[in-house]
């Protein structure tokens, strides 16, 4: 990042990270308590209505002013120039932007395309995968995203393919995890593929990524990744995962305009998924495994500016103060009587997007009346989440706007519904 662009990125909260070094280790914590420095980061967001606590930040990251300034400036070129601009330019400035991102990720350029979104990659993935045979076998979990599950139960009809189910350990740990996928691989020797989700949209449950493909690997099976919750939450690098395929957004914890998201695949492993039926058969290119028409440019154009201000808070950072929130929360009622949290404490294995359910409240309508709750009565907005075995629950996605007197509020109201 260039002197000028830091300087624009801050203008909104001149005094955020007060142009001081980067934090060792031992300070990420202390910085993740700093209620000063996180009220200089939420000033670079709009604020949400006030007198409400927005703890549903999951769906997708609200942008900060200084992109949806770079978004707006992107849209009037594009509305201004048209065509003169996107059969020219933009090209040069499309790849810049890809350029970035597989920086962003650790990757090469060439492995990662644009998407508007992580469904649409992993749809692209799982309906293009052409390794798979009639007789062969596929996998996935309780805890994968919805659109995902039905896309691999497509595979039975299209690819005549066995589809396999599991129910992911609750409460997890990193071992029991583990073991459960690989129970699931014993016991169905013909899979070739699976799902892996990287950060549960239910639970907020990471599994062991880079093990689970490495078991996966050693038996032949190829992991196709969701990582859509992950980027910009979770530290990680694409590379050090050890997975061939991953669907991601960069409109959640990265703070792009909505609509934009990336199809991964790592290089020498392109021909394994087929071209979009709107492209070539015979297309060796990764931009042909996915043709979305007309894209929104000026979405794909501000994800520069995202990234500036992304990498100016500092991934460590975020995910050190989202766990932190998480904690302040999930850590106080674990133990209260009729408190179930969903997640364990064991920072390895979970970022800042955790659920709870109260006891014996585990229907769709029950969790939806205590949303409905949290919202009419204590004006804390979260949202249910449905599909896991053990039963619905409530998800709490602090996100960069939150205080810990937010946190301190959700605990007071689940000690009073648990009361009642």
């Amino acid at each position: 990042m260039t002197d000028a662009t830091r300087r624009a990125v801050l203008a909104a909260a001149p005094a955020l990270m007060a142009q001081a070094p980067a934090p060792q280790a031992a300070d990420w914590s202390a910085l993740a308590r700093d209620e000063a420095h996180w009220a200089r980061v939420a000033a670079l967001f709009d604020a949400p209505p006030p007198g409400m606590i927005q703890l549903e930040n999951g769906q997708f990251g609200a942008m900060a002013r200084s992109t949806r300034t770079a978004y707006e400036q992107a849209t009037a070129r594009v509305n201004r120039e048209t065509t003169l601009y996107t059969r020219g330019p933009v090209g040069r400035d499309m790849a810049a932007v890809r350029t970035r991102v597989a920086a962003l990720l650790g990757v090469e350029t060439d492995e990662i395309v644009f998407t508007r979104g992580a469904t649409e990659s992993l749809q692209a993935l799982i309906g293009g995968y052409n390794r798979l045979r009639p007789g062969d076998a596929v996998l996935y979990a309780d805890l994968d995203y919805d659109a995902m599950q039905a896309a691999m139960e497509w595979l039975k009809v299209r690819r005549g393919v066995d589809v396999v189910r599991i129910d992911l350990p609750e409460p997890a740990t990193r071992q029991n995890v583990v073991d459960a996928y690989e129970a699931a691989l014993k016991a169905n020797p013909k899979v070739r593929m699976m799902l892996l989700t990287h950060l549960s949209h239910r639970t907020g449950l990471i599994p062991p990524v880079a093990e689970i493909a490495a078991m996966a690997k050693a038996r032949g099976v190829d992991v196709i990744l969701d990582g859509g919750h992950a980027l910009g939450q979770a530290e990680f690098q694409m590379g050090e995962l050890g997975v061939p395929f991953a669907g991601l957004n960069l409109h959640k914890w990265i703070g792009s305009p909505l609509g934009v998201g990336l199809i991964y695949i790592r290089r020498g492993r392109t021909a394994d998924i087929d071209p979009s039926m709107s492209e070539r058969a015979d297309d060796p290119r990764i931009e042909a495994r996915i043709h979305t028409g007309t894209i929104n440019y000026a979405a794909v154009l501000a994800t520069m500016q995202a990234i500036d201000t992304h990498e100016a808070i500092g991934l460590a950072a975020k995910a050190h103060r989202l766990r932190y929130l998480r904690d302040l929360w999930a850590e106080a009622v674990r133990g209260v009587p009729g408190v179930e949290i969903l997640t364990p404490d064991d920072p390895t294995i979970h970022a800042g997007l955790p659920s709870f359910r109260l006891a014996g409240r585990t229907s769709g309508p029950d969790n939806t009346a205590i949303r409905k709750t949290l919202m009419e009565r204590f004006k804390i907005f979260t949202i249910e989440r449905f599909g896991v075995a053990r039963g619905a629950c409530v998800r709490v996605t602090p996100g960069f706007v939150n205080t810990a007197d937010d946190m301190r509020a959700l605990v007071g109201a689940l000690r009073t519904l648990a009361d009642a």
